[in-house]
């Protein structure tokens, strides 16, 4: 029986040891257990993608976008117009 106890009483010294140097030294934890990603854990950072040639519109093109949208305005006004004169016309 008293051989068991002064092993107990022997472990429980090491554990104290042990605990008694790891919190004296902050230093060492921090060591131990970064923040963060790992270093080395990622892949390295992918080539950059060849620039893509950049695109030209020509004249004759927007010239047709600048007319469409010309129509389109005058029919929204229209519609606004006709919808503002049944209004008046409602009243």
């Amino acid at each position: 029986m008293d051989q068991i106890l002064s092993s107990i009483d022997a472990e429980i010294a090491k554990l104290e040891e042990a605990k008694r140097l790891l919190s004296g030294t902050p230093d060492l934890l921090s060591a131990v257990t970064r923040r963060g990603r790992p270093k080395g854990s990622g892949k390295a950072a992918p080539a950059a993608a060849p620039a893509k040639a950049k695109r030209v519109m020509s004249a004759e093109g927007r010239a047709r976008i600048a007319e469409a949208q010309r129509k389109r305005h005058a029919a929204r006004k229209r519609a606004a117009k006709k919808a503002a004169a049944a209004e008046a016309a409602s009243e």
